[in-house]
């Protein structure tokens, strides 16, 4: 019976969120109807929330984060210190923490870096050195040569690739999606995968709960397993107050045998191929690795694969012989990383900051959400007054209001300082890249947003003078062709009322 109700529950996520309004209710309803011991409730709660005031302000961790805690509390003197007790204190569970981090042993010394190939970069771009450097060094990764790169500018292109590389796939193919969805998208990659099945191929599927959880059927993963696919739900969504919720698993990655990876903004919908319009049109992006370099997405798949597994892989049974990929000509250097919230190591926000501060003569940006922190504001203002031309592609119809808001917040002090900002007329820009001065770009799927760079797991390809870089920056100035440039004179036209609304949301952002 329990079972049932949960499973009720998870299919109806207002009814969660009803549920945690319920237990805060109760909450409060016993604290107010304690009336004969008032004076001493009401004193603690008011203890409380002047030393979660001080814990907050001495703690090690985002300035802004902090302050819009600080505001919330002292507006609500009495509950704000029990509210960040509940829902802020610790934004990621001890019990998820330990679990990344015994995963993350597994794969200790599975890694190995190229050294020469660390010094030919540094000696041939010490700036592109220390990217590629900090990666390996704070998030594990290696980076490589001998892999081919293909960049897609569109969602569509991807697609029709992926069920080519799908069709050749002859040992084993793994599936890590945000959002899956039933439609044409999903439905024939579904059909490619069954009959892969049979051929006796090792199909695997982990999919995110929160970002399914309107998507697909209650317990979807069930008929995967029917259909001899290996399924998973990363993280269910309970009925239960716990941070632990808002740590999905926000990466979009593929891999075919240990040879062909896939990674970018796209998931697996129809909007992101734009059979289905929500948000008009659809503008997204992926990449396509061929070689060395899909070692770094096998293990990453393999290690969340292996969180809650009995029997667990053995990672060094999907490695291949590097020697198999000298006949691929060098591309550049490619580097594929992933970013955790557990180990405080913001490697998707650092990245972004090390390329900005890298670049010499342009930064050219895309991302759906631009709700930045005080560190990444200032990279950005700091980068434009050096002279460096520094373009922002956001979207122009939202697909939440209220973070649009906040992105448009904004503008008017990234414009004052010489940043340009665009916006894509034709619909959404759902594509997360950075592409600096014809030698550097990130695709992946980090937004610029407190979500992505400290709640979220996610992943992301760095590349050196590959020509992802030149495809990125030829379908970037073309895209430019569609959008409106954001004048401080439109920022000017911004009525009181909204921008006053933009300034509150914008102060509580990093709670979003």
């Amino acid at each position: 019976m329990l079972k049932r109700l949960l499973s009720f529950f998870k299919s109806k996520p207002f009814i969660v969120g009803f549920l945690i309004f319920i237990q805060l209710a109760v909450i409060l309803g016993l604290v107010l109807t304690l009336s004969e011991h008032f004076f001493a409730v009401y004193l603690f709660l008011l203890c409380l929330s002047v030393l979660m005031s001080i814990y907050i302000l001495n703690k090690n961790d985002n300035p802004t984060y902090k302050m819009a805690w600080i505001i919330a509390i002292v507006a609500l003197p009495i509950f704000g210190g029990l509210i960040y007790l509940l829902f802020g204190g610790q934004k990621v569970p001890k019990a998820l923490r330990k679990r990344d981090h015994d995963s993350q042993e597994e794969l200790s010394g599975i890694f190995a870096q190229e050294e020469d190939i660390l010094h030919e970069l540094e000696a041939h771009d010490p700036i592109a050195h220390k990217q590629a450097n900090y990666i390996w060094k704070n998030a594990d990764f290696p980076i490589y040569q001998h892999t081919r790169t293909t960049f897609f500018p569109i969602g569509e292109a991807k697609f029709e690739e992926m069920v080519k590389q799908l069709r050749k796939a002859k040992h084993y193919i793994f599936l890590e999606y945000f959002i899956i969805e039933e439609g044409v998208m999903w439905n024939t990659i579904l059909d490619i995968l069954i009959e892969k099945v049979r051929e006796g191929v090792d199909v695997r599927v982990l999919y995110d709960d929160a970002g399914c959880i309107s998507k697909l059927p209650d317990k979807y993963y069930l008929k995967l397993r029917s259909l001899g696919i290996k399924a998973k739900v990363f993280n269910p969504i309970e009925p239960r107050l716990a941070m632990q919720m808002n740590n999905r698993d926000h990466r979009k990655i593929l891999v075919i045998d240990g040879v062909v990876g896939m990674t970018g903004g796209i998931n697996l919908a129809d909007e992101y191929i734009n059979v289905r319009s929500r948000f008009g049109h659809w503008k997204d992006c992926s990449v396509m690795l061929e070689g060395a370099a899909v070692w770094n997405f096998t293990l990453m798949f393999l290690q969340f694969w292996n969180y809650d597994e009995k029997i667990k892989d053995n990672f060094l049974d999907y490695q291949i012989d590097p020697k198999e990929f000298e006949s691929i000509e060098n591309d550049g250097y490619v580097q594929p990383f992933s970013d955790s919230p557990t180990d405080d190591e913001h490697v998707g926000e650092y990245t972004h900051i090390n390329m900005i501060n890298g670049a010499n003569r342009y930064v050219y940006i895309q991302t759906p959400y631009l709700v930045l922190d005080q560190e990444m504001k200032t990279s950005l203002i700091l980068a434009a007054k050096n002279g460096i031309d520094v373009r922002i592609m956001v979207p122009h119809i939202p697909d939440k209001w209220y973070v649009f808001a906040v992105t448009q917040s904004n503008y008017r002090d990234l414009i004052e300082s010489g940043v340009k900002i665009y916006e894509y007329t034709p619909g959404f820009v759902h594509a997360k890249t950075f592409v600096v001065d014809d030698k550097m770009a990130i695709v992946g799927t980090v937004n610029m947003d407190y979500r992505s760079y400290y709640l979220h797991y996610e992943d992301g390809v760095w590349f050196y003078r590959s020509k992802v870089v030149c495809d990125l920056k030829e379908d970037y100035l073309d895209t430019l062709s569609k959008c409106q440039r954001i004048t401080m004179e439109d920022c000017k036209k911004v009525s009181w009322p909204r921008r006053l609304l933009q300034g509150v949301l914008n102060i509580f952002s990093p709670m979003m």
